[in-house]
């Protein structure tokens, strides 16, 4: 729907009166959809990675399928087949922008 509005050249009021919207429903979709373009959007930063058997990993077998270290100590282990958006969603929780 936000699309549409984008591309229909026509004011939010007059949209939403062509299709029956509420203007405040318009405007928290497109707000929403702003966060989700901002968010795709954040740069991207490297990061050490370990890989479970390197000889930097030592004797430690990973319990999980990914394990993340943050500097600030904060460990996050994933086991395998997680599901990337509960992923996504905790680290915004986290570190919020």
């Amino acid at each position: 729907m936000v699309a549409e509005f984008e591309a229909s050249g026509l004011g939010q009021e007059e949209f939403c009166r062509a299709h029956g919207l509420v203007s405040s429903t318009l405007a928290r979709y497109r707000k929403r959809r702003q966060r989700e373009q901002s968010d795709t959007a954040a740069p991207r930063r490297w990061v050490a990675v370990e890989l479970a058997g390197s000889p930097q990993a030592g004797a430690r077998k990973a319990a999980s399928g990914l394990t993340v270290a943050l500097a600030s100590g904060l460990r996050i282990e994933i086991a395998l087949g997680f599901d990337a958006r509960t992923l996504q969603h905790l680290l915004r929780v986290l570190a919020p922008a």
